[in-house]
């Protein structure tokens, strides 16, 4: 018999169904020589302390830090999970072949690989490896099942993660509770909780700490626009005033006008990341809500595996995209223009080179029935980035008029579309960015006129707090502010935390007391800002530093670096943290 085990019940109902395993039993499907089960996520863990050494039971700062010769899986002590674990493991007695259908990513990886690892079964395994559970998706991965071992690297850097962070979060808990937190405060610490920790106490203490200045700025109105001074900002009143009172009763020249053409094209397509930032700056939606929301909407069918890294579809993607496209009945009226010729296809789009297991999020075609409004906003803005990147660059012609009073010089800046190209995508709904047309009247050059100059008086301001959507972007560039958007995907391999991940790092720092949502912003607590104080390694705190241990996991995955390198690498920093302090 042919065993399937998936991560999630309702993905084994999806996989029995395609397979004709029509029977339901306890614990799983069965029909025509498969057997389909399934996990609930997580069924095991990596083993307590005391596991390993019973005096580690006890939190002493002697017996720090503690490195365990080797790592153990057990069981997570629930009922059910017990009672499906035995399941699996009769199914495994008798099986033939097992057929692994966990999600398509490390974690999946090694949710499964632990199983069978308790399960200490004999059959050979092989790989289902899809992006979308449609039928048409399903029965071919099932044509082309793949050997475990191509995916041995993919667990290898699960577990490098699994024990790196069980190995820092177990003894820097410990070693700083004792120090600081005594019995009555238990200080948690993580590998990436810490450093995600650390950038929203320092831009918190960077607002408090901010002292404003004051600038001014000269502008004038000629023909009801506001031209600005082209010197820039002054940092003195008096020096604004008297340049104000200069050309003040003296006409105003326009002295050149210029026309620029110019062109933007259609935003990329999403991945985990930029989807739920646009969904926290649009909707309000928490990056957790967001990652639950699209998990739904990808085991109803209506879009393509979630958590991932990349916004590139592989070449092969192409040919199909006509056929999604005709099938989103509902928004035929941006589909039909686009559809009457080939369809576009970009660079920034489609690259096999961008893509390793999963490309970016798309529509699969399905068409959906019965929606939660999350589900029906997520899925509004998959579809139309997906359409979006299809169409023309939008085009604008800019232009820019010059003028003077006297001996000083003034611009003025228009943004005229000529072509909304995708961006007819988003006209008549609220996510158009159509505040970008700024018309300006029409000059004609050495035309001369009166004008009211005026000193304006301005203050430097702070930096913003941390909203879920920028602290998301922030812990894609490892703290760093970036908002080109090619350049911060090209600093992805050194985020900190996995795409999955982060949103579950935010709502356990919530959770622990650490930070809180005020309003849209996430500000750090007193609580937090205690526990960073006591922190003085930076190896704990440092995004950057953190990045590159992420960076080096990735490697662990592309068979570049060694698990048994990173986790020396992880243990020799462990004991430097411990002996500093």
């Amino acid at each position: 018999m042919k065993v399937c085990i998936a991560e999630k019940p309702s993905v084994a109902a999806e996989i029995a169904k395609v397979l004709g395993a029509k029977f339901k039993r306890d614990g799983y499907f069965e029909g025509n020589g498969y057997q389909v089960t399934w996990t609930f996520g997580h069924l095991c863990q990596l083993s307590q302390p005391h596991h390993y050494n019973e005096d580690w039971k006890k939190w002493k700062m002697d017996y720090l830090p503690m490195i365990p010769d080797h790592y153990d899986v057990e069981l997570i002590d629930d009922k059910g999970v017990k009672k499906q674990f035995k399941v699996i493991k009769e199914l495994y007695k008798k099986a033939t072949l097992i057929i692994n259908c966990g999600d398509a990513g490390q974690e999946g990886e090694l949710i499964q690989r632990w199983v069978m690892g308790l399960c200490k079964f004999k059959c050979p395994v092989k790989r289902l490896w899809i992006s979308s559970l449609t039928e048409e998706s399903i029965r071919k991965g099932f044509e082309d099942l793949k050997p475990q071992s191509d995916y041995d690297s993919l667990y290898d850097a699960g577990l490098a993660r699994a024990h790196g962070d069980w190995l820092l979060g177990m003894n820097a808990t410990r070693f700083y509770t004792l120090k600081y937190g005594g019995y009555n405060q238990m200080l948690s610490i993580g590998r990436v909780q810490t450093p995600t920790l650390s950038m929203i106490v320092s831009r918190d203490m960077e607002i408090e700490n901010f002292v404003p200045k004051p600038y001014y700025v000269l502008t004038t109105k000629y023909k009801g626009v506001v031209f600005n001074s082209i010197n820039g900002k002054y940092d003195k009143l008096a020096n604004a005033e008297a340049d104000c009172r200069k050309i003040t009763g003296q006409p105003f020249v326009v002295t050149k006008i210029t026309e620029t053409k110019g062109s933007e094209q259609a935003p990329q397509l999403y991945d985990l990341t930029s989807l739920q930032v646009d969904c926290n700056k649009k909707y309000g939606m928490s990056a957790d809500r967001t990652l639950k929301t699209i998990q739904s909407l990808y085991e109803k069918k209506l879009t393509t595996y979630p958590r991932v890294d990349t916004k590139y579809l592989s070449d092969d993607i192409y040919p199909k995209c006509e056929g999604i496209l005709r099938n989103l009945k509902a928004y035929s009226n941006i589909t039909i223009p686009i559809l009457s010729s080939p369809l576009h296809k970009s660079p920034k789009v489609f690259n096999s080179k961008k893509v390793t297991d999963h490309h970016a999020i798309i529509p699969t075609g399905v068409e959906p029935t019965r929606l939660s409004e999350s589900e029906t906003k997520v899925y509004d803005l998959v579809i139309r980035r997906f359409v979006a990147v299809f169409y023309p660059s939008c085009l604008f012609n800019t232009t820019t008029v010059s003028g003077r009073s006297v001996d000083i010089d003034f611009k003025a800046t228009g943004k005229t579309v000529t072509d909304w190209g995708w961006k007819k995508v988003y006209k008549n709904n609220k996510l158009a960015d159509e505040k970008e047309e700024i018309t300006l009247p029409t000059f004609s050059a050495l035309e001369k006129s009166s004008h009211i100059p005026s000193v304006e008086h301005k203050e430097t301001t702070p930096p913003k707090r941390f909203t879920e959507a920028t602290l998301l972007q922030a812990m894609e560039t490892a703290g760093k502010f970036v908002e080109d958007e090619s350049l911060r995907e090209a600093m992805k391999e050194n985020g900190i935390g996995r795409p999955s991940s982060r949103a579950g790092i935010i709502e356990t720092l919530i959770k622990r007391g650490y930070v809180e949502r005020q309003k849209k912003n996430i500000v750090s607590t007193s609580t937090g800002r205690q526990l960073l104080s006591y922190i003085k390694s930076n190896l704990l705190k440092s995004p950057e530093l953190t990045g590159r241990w992420e960076k080096k996991l990735r490697d662990i995955e592309s068979r570049k670096y060694s698990r048994k390198s990173f986790m020396e690498e992880l243990e020799s920093q462990l004991r430097e943290i411990i002996s500093n302090g």
